[in-house]
């Protein structure tokens, strides 16, 4: 696993120790920063972005690589995205670290542009963590959300969730919407 873009392309990332984590394919992060790119702009120093089920950290990082001026990251377990978080010291100033269940988010101490969600496949997680991040108010108003799932599971977006979008990544599949209140 490593870094596919920006200023830190090509660093080399610890793979998860859990057979539970599955993290992004480099095929895929790659094509979803391209979707970024073309729906924001190639400047993303303004933009926040949390990653939810963050896992590895995989994801936050390259946003961190490709200019994000801030990532937060939700996770239970976070074993290997501290030693992940730990090779890029000159940015820890833009990245934090929320160790909690997606689920049970209280209310927003900031909010966010972009959100990646990644939950564990058909477990039923990711729409309750949707509806705490909406509910929390997580999110800005028109925020940009990349929710995966796998390629069959099936989602009902909550309320104030426009999808915008669907792709396909091998076994996995990307939900593309937009917050729209």
């Amino acid at each position: 696993m490593r870094i596919i873009g920006g200023k830190y392309r090509g660093k080399k990332l610890f793979s998860p120790e859990s057979s539970i984590v599955r993290p992004t394919s480099d095929r895929a992060r790659e094509a979803l920063f391209n979707i970024l790119r073309s729906r924001l702009g190639g400047d993303f120093s303004s933009l926040k972005l949390l990653d939810v089920f963050a896992g590895t950290g995989a994801f936050a990082l390259e946003a961190v690589s490709q200019g994000f001026g801030e990532v937060s990251l939700v996770d239970i377990d976070t074993k290997t995205l501290l030693k992940n978080i730990a090779l890029f010291p000159d940015e820890k100033n833009r990245i934090k670290i929320i160790r909690s269940d997606a689920r049970l988010l209280g209310e927003a101490v900031s909010s966010y542009d972009v959100l990646f969600m990644d939950a564990p496949y058909l477990k039923g997680l990711t729409e309750p963590a949707l509806e705490a991040l909406l509910k929390g108010k997580w999110l800005n108003l028109g925020a940009l959300c990349l929710i995966e799932l796998e390629k069959d599971e099936k989602i009902t977006l909550p309320k104030g969730l426009l999808e915008k979008d669907v792709r396909r990544y091998g076994l996995a599949k990307v939900v593309i919407a937009e917050v729209t209140g």
